[in-house]
């Protein structure tokens, strides 16, 4: 009896509760834009020797890639490894 009682009660209470505050929408899990209040900063130009680095990785790519089609690099060399090594080798040269 008190199982039959138990959920009686528990139907009631579903149906005595507005399901909108417990059914979510897609439009109520979007989340709004904050409003902008800052200015947007401007960029500042990139640094010399943030430029030399890039073009010492450009060449130590377009040589990676060489090298790599031709199989001359070592077995289990990596980019990371082989653009350190020829990061130094431009620098010194350079």
């Amino acid at each position: 009896m008190t199982k039959t009682m138990f959920a009686v009660l528990v139907a009631a209470g579903l149906i005595a509760v507005p399901l909108p505050q417990f059914v979510s929408t897609a439009a109520a899990q979007t989340a709004q834009p904050a409003p902008e209040t800052k200015t947007a900063k401007t960029k500042k130009p990139p640094s010399a020797g943030l430029l030399a680095m890039r073009e010492r990785q450009k060449k130590c790519g377009a040589e990676w890639k060489e090298a790599k089609a031709a199989g001359k690099i070592e077995k289990g060399m990596k980019w990371p490894k082989y653009w350190s090594a020829c990061n130094k080798r431009l620098k010194g040269a350079g």
